[in-house]
């Protein structure tokens, strides 16, 4: 029987992780320098899928931690990739909390995630939790919401820190009840309790993920201004309103917030070779460009370049359609870092604008990977990495790596296979 590509990468990740890692490193660092790597890097997946393939249950993956390693070893064993992200225990957006303590380095960069345990204690109001409020086998779920009403933007224009910390938080997370009480002194030192414990935890499945092949880069937490709104403030309805109605104060509160996203990114000193910074766009594609280069794209580039003065590489999730904007990225010092987009309406035209000048992460649409064929699999990244390994500065990638349930195993071996296959130089 012929062994496939992924088999004997398996194979060697089991007999030689040290090199497989050296190797991986230094494939990723070259495509994120705009080189011309060994191979094109494969990023790889999680989600549904990997409660589905391991038996692990959302529930599980968000409160049992004893019960996570076993499933992400077997799951990182069995799928290989160069680079990834799986949350381990689940976490969902919270950017927000770390915002109210910019001036905490030494935990405020750790808090910027709302994990199960946390929601626990903090009662908070913009996520729904497995076992909690939804089904143990359903996916943790982030709602957002609306806590701040358009007259109190001049509030946290005038001290974004206070107004979220004495303001947003007790209204969108009860368990902390009045600020200065015994409940909100005891609330933070369960959440310190708990973070402590999740840290620990996560070092040590790291650490065991490392001894498998797979390299770590260190990497901070970064946002944009416009999002902080919508996310965690007004809804992105009521920010959008927001820029049409109160276009002054919008700014203005844009402007106000940028200080202490850059407070908490730069929490984590940048360490050579590479520091990412992850931020997740929201809005983006919400917005027409007129809207996005007015209210949201300003703020976004002056978090980028900052952050790239200081020796960081950017990590940006273009969520949605974000094509009307990709000329916008151009703005920026050329590799400055890596643009994952999610299903731009036309991939080739997003890395034709800009091969060269950003390195591209993406072009694999999650519904080939869900519906197609093995076959169709391999057609399409044949003809994909035809047109854009050539440059270099590319990463392989589905638009989002959380696939659904129903995924074929089959499938999610064609795209590692595939990429193996074509990818290389």
């Amino acid at each position: 029987m012929v062994k496939e590509p992924i088999d004997l990468w398996i194979e060697r990740h089991e007999r030689e992780p040290d090199v497989v890692a050296k190797e991986k490193a230094e494939r990723f660092l070259k495509a994120v320098e705009l080189g011309v790597p060994d191979r094109v890097p494969i990023a790889g997946v999680a989600g549904d899928f990997l409660c589905q393939y391991t038996g692990i249950s959302w529930y599980d993956l968000s409160y049992n931690l004893e019960k996570i390693p076993p499933a992400v070893l077997k799951f990182v064993h069995d799928f290989p990739h160069d680079w990834g992200i799986i949350f381990a225990p689940m976490m969902l957006e919270g950017f927000v909390l770390a915002l109210a303590f910019p001036d905490f380095p030494d935990f405020s960069n750790t808090i910027r995630f709302l994990t199960g345990p946390v929601h626990d204690i903090l009662k908070d109001k913009w996520s729904q939790w497995p076992g909690r409020e939804l089904r143990e086998d359903v996916h943790p779920q982030f709602r957002g919401g609306e806590f701040m009403e358009p007259k109190e933007y001049k509030k946290l224009i005038e001290n974004p820190v206070e107004f979220l910390h004495c303001v947003i938080l007790p209204r969108a997370c009860p368990g902390l009840g009045a600020p200065g009480s015994p409940q909100w002194n005891g609330a933070w030192v369960r959440v310190g309790m708990v973070m402590q414990r999740i840290l620990s935890f996560q070092l040590q499945l790291f650490v065991e993920i490392g001894k498998r092949g797979y390299p770590a880069f260190p990497i901070t937490n970064a946002y944009t201004s416009a999002d902080v709104i919508g996310d965690f403030l007004r809804y992105p309805t009521g920010a959008m309103l927001d820029m049409r109605r109160y276009p002054d104060d919008f700014k203005a509160a844009c402007e106000a917030l940028v200080e202490p996203i850059l407070k908490v990114a730069t929490a984590i000193p940048p360490i050579p070779p590479l520091t990412f910074f992850f931020i997740p766009l929201h809005l983006n594609e919400m917005l027409p460009p007129k809207l996005y280069n007015e209210f949201y794209w300003p703020y976004l580039k002056k978090v980028i370049e900052t952050l790239v003065e200081k020796g960081y590489k950017g990590f940006v999730f273009f969520e949605g359609d974000h094509l009307p904007h990709v000329e916008t990225i151009l703005e920026l010092p050329k590799g400055w870092g890596v643009a994952w987009f999610e299903r731009p309406r036309d991939f080739i035209k997003a890395w034709e604008t800009l091969k060269g000048h950003t390195t591209v992460m993406g072009g694999v649409p999650p519904s080939l990977i869900v519906g197609g064929t093995p076959e169709k699999i391999d057609e399409y990244l044949k003809d994909l990495l035809s047109k854009v390994k050539p440059e270099g500065g590319f990463i392989l990638s589905p638009g989002v790596n959380e696939l659904p349930k129903g995924t074929p195993v089959a499938n999610v071996r064609a795209y590692i296979n595939a990429g193996l296959k074509h990818g290389a130089y």
